[in-house]
Formats: C-alpha cells, sequence, structure tokens
C-alpha cells in the first residue's frame, strides 16, 4: 500500500485512481497486454446491461514492470480526458512531457524508476486534478481506490487496427516531400543511435513487435511516439496533419472517411519489375538432395498493384524470399522449404494461399468450391507458373541476367485467356434419368457457361490459370481433364448411392449438392432449397 499523501474526504481514504491522462496509457497498457484483442481486454469485466463501447480505452497496468499488480488495472478512456483538457485550452503537455523533441507516453514522466515514485506520480496527479474539478461544482472523476481499479466494468474496447496502406503511404510521401529519412531508420548497434540507410526502407513491423523487447519499444509505442508528434506540430503551424484523438485513427467511420487514391504511384524502393524465382544452383553444395523444377517468371511490377502493402507477400522483410525459404530450409526461414513456402494454401503469404483467397470471390467460388483438391489436380495447374526449363537454367546467373530471362518468359505468355467456342457447346442439357415424381430438367448448359466467362473475363489470375478452354467446365465436371466432351455425372455417380463407395454421393445427391453449393457461393437466391417445382415442373396426377 503506497505510504505518500494523498488529499482526504471525511468518508473515504483517498487512494489509488485513475492514471494517465494523454497517450501515457499507450505505453502502459503495451508493457503487457499491447497484443490484447478488445474482448481480451475486457474479459467478462462487465456488469449491468448498460455496456459502453469506446474507441478509446486503454488498460493501464505499468506497474507490472515492477512485480505483480496489487489491484485490478484501470480501464481508462483517453479521448475523454483530453477533451476535458482542450476545453481547459491546454494541450497533450498538460499530461505528458516532451523527449528529445517527442511527447513522452508516460504520465508526468520520461521513465519509471521503480514502483512507489510511479505510482505517487499518478495518485497525485489525478486525484488532485479530479479533486480540482469537482472544487468548481463541475461533474469529475473517482477519487478512491475501488472507483478505479474495478473488478467489473462496463466499457469495452472497439478499438480498430490501424496501419498504411499503399494510398496513406504515399499521400504522406506526398505531405513529407518525399523525405523518407523523416519516418524511416534503421539502428546502429556499435553507435548505439539511430541514422536513415537510403534504398533499405522498410515497414515500422519488421523492427517494432507487437511487444516491447529489451529496449526495441513495440510497433504501438512506435508509431504514437512518430506519427502524433508529427501532427501536433504540423497542426502548430496551421498544416494539414492527421488526428491525434484515439477515434481519429482508430474508430471504423474514421477509417471509412480516409480519402483513396485511385492510382498510386509506384513506390520508389528500387524493386525489381522481374524476378526468376528458382531453386539455388549451389544447392549440391549442402549434400542434400534437392528436387529440380523449373523456375517461376514472376511479375514483381504487376503483383504490387494486386495488394495494398509490400508485407501481404514479405511478412518478415523485405529481402527476397529465397533468402531465407531455400529449397533445404534453413533456419531465418523458420526451417520453412521454398517449395513450402510458395504453395501452403492456408498461408496468406505464399502464391498459392493469396490465389486461393481469391477464389472464394462470389464470382470463382461457384466453381472451385467444387473442384476436389488433391496432388494431380495441383500438378495440373503447375505449368501455369513453372515454364519450360530454359537453357543455361543450372548455371549461376547474375540478378540481372535472371531478371532478364524472367522477362522474356512472362512477355511469352499468352495474353488472352483461353475460353471455350459457345457453338460447339450443347444449348441446353436434358437431365431425365431421374425424372418420376417430377419432369425432366432442362437445364440451360450454354447460358451457364456464358455466365461464368462474363464473370472473370478482366480477371487476370483466372487468365493466367485458365489456359485450356475447358477449365471452366470442370466447376461442375469436376474429376475429369477438361474435354469438349467431358463424361456425364452418371458416368461416376451411380442412380443410387453406393455403400461401397461412402465419399461419392448417389446421382440425385450429386445433382442437388453441386446446384445448390453453386448457386450459394455466387450468391443466386433462387431456386429456393425447398421450392422443387423452380426447377422441376411436377408431373400431373
Amino acid at each position: 500500500m503506497y505510504k505518500g499523501k494523498f488529499p482526504t474526504f471525511s468518508h473515504s481514504i483517498l487512494v489509488m485512481i485513475i492514471l494517465l491522462i494523454g497517450v501515457a496509457g499507450l505505453w502502459a497498457a503495451d508493457q503487457t497486454s499491447s497484443n490484447q484483442t478488445p474482448n481480451q481486454m475486457n474479459g467478462n469485466h462487465r456488469h449491468g446491461s448498460a455496456t459502453m463501447e469506446r474507441t478509446d480505452l486503454i488498460l493501464i497496468d505499468s506497474l507490472s514492470l515492477f512485480g505483480p499488480l496489487e489491484r485490478p488495472a484501470v480501464a481508462f478512456p483517453h479521448d475523454k480526458h483530453t477533451q476535458v483538457v482542450e476545453k481547459q485550452n491546454k494541450d497533450c503537455l498538460t499530461c505528458h512531457k516532451e523527449d528529445k523533441g517527442k511527447l513522452s507516453l508516460k504520465f508526468k514522466n520520461t521513465e519509471d524508476s521503480n514502483r512507489q515514485d510511479a505510482m505517487a506520480i499518478y495518485h497525485d496527479n489525478c486525484i488532485a486534478c479530479h479533486v480540482n474539478i469537482a472544487g468548481k461544482g463541475k461533474e469529475s472523476g473517482p477519487v478512491t481506490c475501488g472507483e478505479c481499479h474495478q473488478k467489473k466494468i462496463n466499457l469495452i474496447s472497439v478499438r480498430q487496427p490501424m496501419g498504411l496502406d499503399k494510398s496513406l503511404h504515399y499521400r504522406h510521401v506526398q505531405a513529407q516531400e518525399k523525405k523518407c529519412e523523416l519516418c524511416h531508420h534503421e539502428y546502429d548497434a556499435k553507435t548505439k543511435k539511430l541514422f536513415y540507410a537510403k534504398g533499405k526502407e522498410s515497414t515500422c513491423r519488421y523492427c517494432h513487435k507487437e511487444k516491447t523487447e529489451e529496449k526495441r519499444i513495440s510497433v504501438q509505442s512506435a508509431s504514437h511516439l512518430q506519427c502524433i508528434s508529427c501532427h501536433r506540430i504540423k497542426l502548430a503551424e496551421n498544416l494539414n496533419a492527421g488526428p491525434i484523438h484515439c477515434k481519429g485513427c482508430h474508430s471504423r467511420e474514421a477509417q471509412n472517411r480516409i480519402e483513396k487514391i485511385d492510382e498510386v504511384p509506384r513506390m520508389e524502393r528500387n524493386q525489381p519489375d522481374t524476378v526468376l524465382i528458382r531453386a539455388s544452383v549451389n544447392a549440391e553444395s549442402t549434400k542434400i538432395p534437392v528436387e529440380r523444377v523449373a523456375p517461376v517468371a514472376f511479375n514483381h511490377k504487376a503483383h504490387e498493384n494486386y495488394n495494398d502493402n509490400c508485407r501481404s507477400c514479405h511478412h518478415a522483410s523485405l529481402a527476397a524470399c529465397t533468402s531465407c525459404h531455400t529449397p533445404v530450409g534453413k533456419k531465418d526461414g523458420q526451417n520453412i522449404r521454398l517449395s513450402q513456402a510458395m504453395h501452403q494454401r492456408d498461408a496468406d503469404p505464399s502464391c498459392i494461399g493469396c490465389h486461393t483467397v481469391k477464389q472464394k470471390s462470389s464470382k470463382c467460388a461457384g466453381c472451385h468450391s467444387s473442384i476436389k483438391r488433391d496432388k494431380n489436380s495441383d500438378l495440373s495447374s503447375c505449368k501455369a507458373c513453372h515454364l519450360s526449363n530454359p537453357d543455361g537454367m543450372q548455371k549461376p546467373m547474375t540478378k540481372k541476367e535472371a531478371a532478364t530471362l524472367a522477362a522474356r518468359l512472362i512477355a511469352n505468355r499468352p495474353s488472352e485467356m483461353a475460353t471455350t467456342v459457345l457453338n460447339e457447346i450443347p444449348e441446353k442439357v436434358v437431365i431425365k434419368k431421374l425424372s418420376d415424381q417430377y419432369k425432366p430438367v432442362e437445364l440451360p448448359h450454354r447460358k451457364i457457361i456464358t455466365k461464368l466467362l462474363e464473370n472473370i473475363k478482366d480477371d487476370k489470375i483466372a487468365g493466367h490459370f485458365h489456359t485450356d478452354p475447358g477449365t471452366v467446365c470442370q466447376g461442375c465436371h469436376h474429376n475429369s481433364p477438361p474435354s469438349k466432351t467431358p463424361p456425364k455425372c452418371g458416368s461416376c455417380h451411380g442412380k443410387s448411392f453406393n455403400t461401397s463407395s461412402t465419399f461419392r454421393s448417389g446421382l440425385m445427391g450429386a445433382y442437388h449438392e453441386q446446384c445448390f453449393r453453386c448457386h450459394a457461393k455466387m450468391g443466386i437466391e433462387k431456386p429456393a432449397s425447398r421450392d422443387c417445382t423452380a426447377c422441376h415442373l411436377k408431373k400431373r396426377s
């Protein structure tokens, strides 16, 4: 228990109270809970039915730096306090000190030395402020221990993560007149100082992680130190600037209002236009057998346009993928081999993983949700990326030589998607094998194919992988190779369910499963699952 001096009232002993007025809570919350989700922050700490959602909710637990907390952490509404300060014609310096030209994220301090001093700063200043405001007959904050350190609270954080996409980054580049050194820096371990390395700019998140590590502050602390300080300076000079309040960045409404640049110029980072991704020709030195595969000519420039930021692919650094992911794996790449890194379906940074996400769109999901993924189906699309092994593949190449070869291979790819000649496929297909209670179904076969082709005609990914005119047919004819005359459904699915092949539907089940799933994935409302007559005309009794 703190033994210092506190203001007193007749009915209560004034002790621990609300901390931080300003961004100090950001630093405090970062030390042990910066990685918490809004629900984790609130946990079960709700009582009553009037739970309030706040964008600016900060969990104050900075004393945990000195050991276990004696009382629950404090839920602190930051913007609410900022508004009070601004009404008094004061600013952030009311609660924060400047440290090397930037606001300290700590409250009334730049560094915590011990538990007692840190506790005294919070208690003396926060309680004094609340008492002062209450003395003027105005609504004020709590002044007792239990009012701040509550086991149950009626606040929940709805804070949205914030970052720079290509559009917002470009707007900052313009505002700072391309002075990249104002934001980007590296750390020199010898001089123990920050410096600017031109041409090596990368995302803050590569160095600043979710939580503070030793003397390297978290990305949350780093971004608030850098961004808020810059915004304050701009505003003081009556210039356009970004927000300095929590809700200005972290509310969904504010994020939806951020101006988007339609055509963002390419980032100036000396990145390659084309890359030849290949198994290292020096792999033999490891004395581990490496399976040789044809190289992949990768259009780096085109893929920059498909993603909002570089981290979509370069998740750990802006180095080449092969620097961490080698054919045999290495420690820097968590022993994930190159083939794994490029082909994992459940990993967003991988090529196949990213393409799989694209397949979930309503225009593509109708077919791709039905296509069974197995070793053979994957191998059939390998040639879309792994082009024929060019001459000289086995010899070492300079980056320039490899890029030149990649550019040539990309230029030789088909420029248009191969499509089916519509006149060569049936206009209608009559499904009559199961007609009993209902009349045969007339499937508008050509109309369906036309619609599928219309959906993907401008899709470059579809154009790259739909290299065979019959590829689109595989959405329904999912277990047969592309062909103008694919086998009928009944050739695989028997009229009755076969108990010896439990994973293969009977013919009726196959038709209904295929049609309804396609309609659901593509957002087609009709026919409803219970309205049989939408497809089947009922026979007269």
